[in-house]
């Protein structure tokens, strides 16, 4: 048979750039970024080259399996759907639906049919707790712009004069992005680049870099604004006409003068005026910040709160090169409604919902609280989905030890991970070559949302089976054959594809390479609040009414020598987790070799003059321990890290981040943890 390309889309991260796929005798032989694909433009990464190693790795789930006495045996799909279904039927009539917890690791950027299947059977099964990503990721950031703006406008660094890089490595998590704003800094039209960051990173190089205290951007933003407001360098105009609450703003700014700040964040005040009069001055301008790096704080949310009324007061708001309201891809939903509260509800509230908009998430760090105290009620089982939380979530300890005294869990996956591994069913599941689907690249990536079709370049390998067939599969058992119609993917993308207007044939043969959704002149919605007042809301009324404080303010992180000097004289040095590297998504793709070659180990960064203070050379073997636990790490020296910082990566089971994080620590307003800005010690293994 004569070689084939195919054009389809990489979902190993959030980026889906275009590939060019080399099918050869019903094999996947090579993988190619395509040159043609309107936001990846050919660029591929590590992870996108190594797709053929992925596919056919040996470690692949090949059946389904069934831990008995501690041992794992392979079973028919058959044994396996009916013993998941009598488990589930027991379940329910028992404990009743909302014991069943659903954990769905995609949000439905990447992988919308699984995260949708997911969604619906839980719905349809009768249980709230669908948990996922979002309890510990980007939700955060949602949430803010949206009780702000009223909505999610994103940021366009490529068409801004000046861009600000909050806590993002953008070479290594987004590089189509960073490569936009390459281009944009050569042409001459992106005249001013900041990047805040306790690491010089490559990009900061480029343009100013500001060295930050982890955990005190959102103090760094106040005195910005604190000089914005004190000089008069905010739009009047656009403030007086868009916006309510600016005076008691500029009443609440004045507690952050810069001399007082230098003090929280190590950065100088003459840099926090420098920094603030460009911004201020290079109209458009955006700030860009990392996928958690604002996030994952005990004051996350107000953070991101205080970045979009950064945004607002200098103006820069729907205008190009700002941050713009656009329209989003309208695709099929699969919920259904929902007759009961999710765990977090009544101890996040606003994370559930604000403004009759309702959230579909449970808060997945109560997860453990739910199975092991029982509170807010008894969680008995849970189905995974496209995820590994016993690493991803914090303090894995817990984790794991809440899901081995589940009375039931299920885990759905390509290999047998770290969370499968705890499972009583095991059911394989193909990747995302193996299946077709709606490929979809949000707005954040693209400033205009991108679709294509993901097609199904090779058949699954041994007896895998897309998500999407195995909840039909299980639902079907369970009695909910009408809510489940579909017997094909080709039925499935046509009703994830009917509310935008786009078609499968259309994206199959006219544009192969993906469109995108709407033209660029068309691709602007500005002007459009859709808060409670109809404008953009600097102070919030529905923060103060649910007990939070409506103006965003600064809270030391738990563990710092400010907030916990005693601790601090333990562990003395500061701890930043969730590094990422270009060869790695989060736990996946270890086990692949041309990408362990490329990257065997985990490394902990470290500034050499913190680590000879302890009696540690370059490449040695480091204890990393903290109040939680201890890991081991082989130290990496980086000149360009803060001294007094230690940054390491998350997701590799051999040393796990996650055994150093908390779930106890919480964001008041989302219930998001600690994760960026710990305490620890460290020594020569």
């Amino acid at each position: 048979m004569a070689q084939q390309v195919i054009k389809s889309d990489c979902i190993m991260c959030i980026n889906s750039c275009g590939i060019n796929a080399y099918v050869e005798d019903g094999k996947l032989v090579k993988v190619e970024g395509m040159p043609e694909h309107g936001v990846s433009e050919g660029y591929i990464c590590p992870r996108g080259e190594a797709l053929v190693e992925y596919v056919y790795s040996p470690d692949r789930l090949q059946h389904p399996m069934q831990k008995v006495d501690g041992q794992w045996q392979r079973i028919s799909w058959d044994q396996a759907l009916d013993t998941i279904a009598d488990e589930l039927k027991k379940i329910k009539e028992k404990y009743g639906a909302k014991a069943l917890a659903v954990y769905s690791g995609s949000l439905g950027t990447e992988n919308i049919e699984l995260a949708g299947f997911a969604q619906r059977f839980r719905g349809v099964y009768g249980t709230p707790n669908l948990l996922s990503v979002e309890g510990n990721c980007f939700r955060s950031r949602i949430m803010a712009r949206q009780m702000t703006f009223g909505g999610y406008p994103i940021e366009e660094p490529w068409n801004s004069r000046c861009v600000i890089i909050w806590g993002q490595n953008m070479d290594n998590s987004r590089a189509t992005i960073a490569a936009k704003i390459y281009k944009a800094m050569q042409k001459g039209t992106l005249e001013d680049l900041i990047v805040i960051d306790p690491k010089r990173i490559p990009m900061a190089k480029m343009g100013t870099h500001i060295r930050i205290r982890p955990g005190t951007d959102t103090a760094l933003m106040l005195a910005m604004m604190n000089v914005i407001i004190g000089e008069k360098l905010y739009d009047k105009e656009f403030i007086e006409k868009n916006t309510i609450g600016f005076d008691k703003l500029a009443e609440h700014v004045k507690q952050y003068p810069p001399e007082d700040v230098e003090k929280i964040t190590w950065v100088p005040a003459d840099d926090i005026r420098k920094i603030s009069r460009i911004f201020a001055g290079r109209k458009p301008a955006a700030n860009v910040p990392g996928t958690c790096s604002i996030d994952q704080h005990i004051n996350g949310f107000q953070g991101n709160r205080a970045m979009a009324i950064l945004q607002t007061i200098t103006g820069n708001v729907d205008i190009p090169g700002s941050w713009v309201s656009i329209p989003f891809l309208r695709l099929g939903d699969l919920r259904v409604t929902e007759i009961s509260e999710p765990i977090g509800a009544e101890a996040y509230p606003l994370f559930r919902r604000f403004w009759g908009r309702t959230s579909p998430y449970g808060q997945q760090v109560l997860f453990a609280d739910a199975v092991l105290d029982e509170k807010p009620y008894p969680l008995k089982a849970l189905i995974v989905n496209g995820g590994n939380p016993a690493l991803t979530l914090p303090d894995s300890e817990r984790i794991m030890e809440a899901m081995r005294k589940l009375d039931f869990m299920v885990v759905m996956d390509p290999f047998m991970t770290e969370t499968a591994k705890l499972a009583d069913i095991v059911l394989p599941a193909c990747t995302f070559l193996e299946k077709g689907g709606v490929g979809y690249v949000y707005g954040v990536n693209t400033g205009i949302p991108y679709a294509m079709l993901r097609k199904k370049l090779v058949e699954p390998v041994g007896e895998s089976r897309a998500d999407w067939q195995i909840w039909t599969d299980l639902a079907r058992r369970m009695g909910y054959d009408e809510y489940f119609p579909w017997n094909t993917e080709e039925e499935v993308v046509d009703f994830f594809l009917k509310p935008s207007g786009l078609t499968r044939q259309q994206l199959e043969k006219e544009n192969p390479e993906g469109k995108f959704y709407v033209e660029d002149d068309k691709k602007y919605l500005s002007g459009i609040y859709r808060t409670p007042s109809r404008k953009i809301e600097i102070y919030s009324e529905t923060l103060l009414e649910n007990g939070y404080d409506p103006l965003p303010f600064f809270v030391e992180p738990t563990q710092s020598p400010v907030s916990a000097p005693e601790l601090a004289k333990k562990y003395p040095i500061i701890l930043t987790t969730g590094s990422r590297i270009p060869q790695y998504t989060h736990t996946q793709l270890r086990n692949i070799p041309r990408l362990r070659k490329e990257a065997p180990e985990p490394l902990a960064e470290v500034n050499p003059e913190t680590a000879t203070r302890y009696g540690i050379a370059d490449g040695d073997m480091m204890v990393i321990e903290n109040p939680k636990g201890s890991i081991i790490m082989k130290a990496h020296f980086e000149e360009e890290l803060s001294a007094g910082v230690v940054s390491i990566p998350h997701g590799w089971p051999e040393a796990n981040a996650n055994l150093l994080t908390s779930l106890d620590t919480r964001d008041p307003v989302t219930g998001y943890t600690e994760m960026k800005a710990l305490l620890c010690r460290i020594r020569k293994s």
